[in-house]
């Protein structure tokens, strides 16, 4: 360790604060947070060779240290992600989100127009949102809009230009979308309670709202004006209204703050929810890029100051995942297991899946190679293989009493069926119904002979059975030296279970996963496949049996007659007449002749 780094170790304080990393050429390396400076930055140092191989280069650049001391933990968070926006470190996590989402604008003026923007100006305007999805936010301003009939035009309203008769009334006021205050017509104080109220719902406190509504339209009745007391009634109708679709969860949950989050190897995405009164007042999702092996913890700690601080939360109480070592001053975690809390959480985390995979949809349809990939390596995942699954062979036997055995083989290339590489078998050396011994026979033929001509060998074999059908298939995979070369697993019928040679305990995939959908779509087309050629195989029994039996038809003649007829026993019961029609006059007398010999 350098003489300049020792030094400033021993200078560091044991307080919370903010550290930063600089190279040799002055570049900011990394930003980090700390509750003890000296503990935290100290334990970098500790240390020739840390768990993740980025740290430990990380470390090797350092050249110089900075520091920041502050009051709090929560200070110190707020900090560092306020300098790792500004200055995008490369070695910190990469907050993904160049979005411009919408606000709704109460303007700093006389007579405040409310609108959309998606520019902030610190003008004395207030701000609400930003709002996502964006539809939240035109429900909200036709909410409004259908309460109060607020101006819509950008005519400067100051009592002097109103005194001076400078304005006239426009449509808008016509068609009653406004009460015309650039006449004089209505006034501020009316106009500005609006503007009250409207603050009040946008910050979700419709039942407010309400109740001032209520003694509104109580202290019309009172006053015998009914015409003004029902509008205001009306007002209120339509509050209720929109409060009974926005509540999602118990209307005593308020103020509160949602987060979850799901990550995998290169990002973590964690999910927001705004909760007033029940309702969901806002909502986002953004991606953190890691970069240094992250935990869960501290990924969640990122996106928590960040999406606080941007859509300006003061809740109370926060609902996540996971416990944080994480204390905010007036603030509560919570991790809900059950409940209406619960409830809200997993509606979070619905919203992260959702997220993800329509981030997925929409690469695959920018790039279809991008779903085949995800797939395989999902796939490689779930079934802990250690090459992608590019080539997979499915194999079923089918048979009906032990007659005419038969077995099939499907083939998905790329996750998709390869129908032209279908291949099925007929069982030549096991008698009667011995599942076991056909697995075992046709592996054998199939890769004695993939061997034999040179053929590139599948990933994956999957047999459809349980343990006594893939202990089958490894007799012969043994035989043949490629034991441990191919990945094989079994499929139970029952229970979807994965069963692996020499395993006794099974393994459950996700009901829902791609890859258990791809291995059950490889065994259907290897039912489809060996039923249908079964199918054919007996009858071609039928006709050698039965038919063939007759002198003067041959196999030609029979199978026409099977495919007009369908049956034997149909063409036992066809006249003469039905007979010669398929086949003529002469082998029809002959099959006639013949049944009714046997009748008789």
């Amino acid at each position: 360790m350098a003489t300049e780094i020792q030094n400033i170790l021993s200078t560091l304080e044991d307080r919370p604060g903010v550290y930063q990393f600089y190279d040799k050429d002055g570049l900011l390396l990394y930003v980090g947070k700390a509750k003890s400076l000296k503990k935290r930055v100290s334990s970098y140092f500790q240390k020739e060779r840390h768990e993740n191989g980025k740290t430990t280069v990380l470390v090797r650049k350092i050249a110089d240290i900075k520091t920041i001391v502050v009051d709090t933990e929560l200070d110190a968070l707020l900090l560092e992600n306020s300098l790792i926006k500004k200055h995008q470190p490369r070695y910190n996590v990469s907050l993904k989100d160049d979005k411009t989402y919408p606000w709704i604008c109460i303007k700093n003026e006389r007579f405040p127009r409310i609108f959309i923007t998606r520019r902030v100006i610190k003008d004395g305007s207030e701000y609400f949102g930003p709002f996502t999805p964006v539809k939240m936010i035109h429900t909200l301003l036709e909410l409004t809009s259908q309460l109060y009939k607020l101006r819509n035009c950008n005519l400067i309203l100051s009592e002097e230009n109103i005194a001076k008769k400078k304005f006239k009334v426009c449509l808008e006021y016509h068609i009653g979308n406004c009460k015309g205050p650039c006449e004089g017509l209505q006034r501020v104080e009316e106009y500005d309670q609006s503007i009250k109220d409207i603050r009040q719902i946008l910050k979700g406190n419709i039942n407010t709202v309400i109740q001032h509504l209520k003694v509104l339209m109580n202290n019309y009745s009172e006053k015998f004006e009914f015409e003004e007391a029902h509008a205001i009634k009306e007002k209120i109708e339509l509050l209720e209204k929109y409060k009974v679709k926005s509540v999602v969860v118990n209307p005593t949950i308020h103020n509160t703050d949602v987060f979850s989050i799901i990550t995998d190897e290169d990002a973590a995405y964690v999910n927001f929810l705004r909760i007033m009164n029940g309702s969901i007042i806002q909502g986002h999702t953004i991606e953190l890029k890691k970069k240094l092996e992250e935990t869960e913890e501290e990924l969640l700690e990122i996106a928590i100051a960040d999406l606080r601080t941007r859509f300006l939360s003061d809740a109370a109480e926060i609902l996540v995942p996971i416990s944080l070592n994480l204390e905010m001053e007036g603030v509560t975690f919570t991790v809900p297991k059950i409940g209406d809390k619960k409830h809200l959480l997993t509606l979070s985390e619905t919203n992260v899946k959702n997220y993800i995979r329509e981030k997925q949809l929409q690469l695959e349809k920018q790039n279809p190679e991008n779903r085949t990939m995800r797939v395989l390596e999902q796939m490689k995942k779930d079934l802990r293989l250690t090459e992608l699954p590019r080539r997979i062979e499915c194999f079923d036997n089918s048979n009906i009493q032990g007659s005419y055995p038969v077995a099939a083989m499907s083939v998905f290339l790329n996750g998709k069926p390869a129908k032209k590489e279908y291949r099925h078998y007929n069982i030549k050396t096991v008698e009667g119904p011995d599942d076991f011994a056909s697995m075992e026979e046709v592996i054998f033929r199939r890769y004695r002979r993939m061997l034999d001509e040179a053929q590139e060998l599948p990933q994956l074999i999957v047999i459809d059975g349980g343990k006594g059908q893939l202990s089958s298939a490894m007799i012969s995979l043994d035989k043949l030296g490629l034991h441990g070369k191919i990945a094989v697993i079994g499929i139970a019928k029952r229970l979807e279970e994965i069963y692996y040679p020499g395993d006794t305990a099974p393994l459950y995939i996700d009901k829902k996963s791609e890859t258990l959908r791809i291995i059950q779509q490889l065994r259907d087309e290897v039912h489809r496949f060996g039923i249908t050629h079964h199918r054919k195989r007996r009858e071609k029994g039928t006709i050698k049996t039965e038919l063939s039996e007759i002198k003067g038809i041959g196999e030609t003649t029979a199978q026409a007659l099977l495919i007009h007829f369908k049956s034997v026993k149909r063409i036992k019961e066809a006249t003469a007449e039905e007979l010669e029609a398929v086949i003529g006059k002469s082998r029809a007398e002959k099959v006639i002749t013949h049944f009714r010999g046997k009748e008789e």
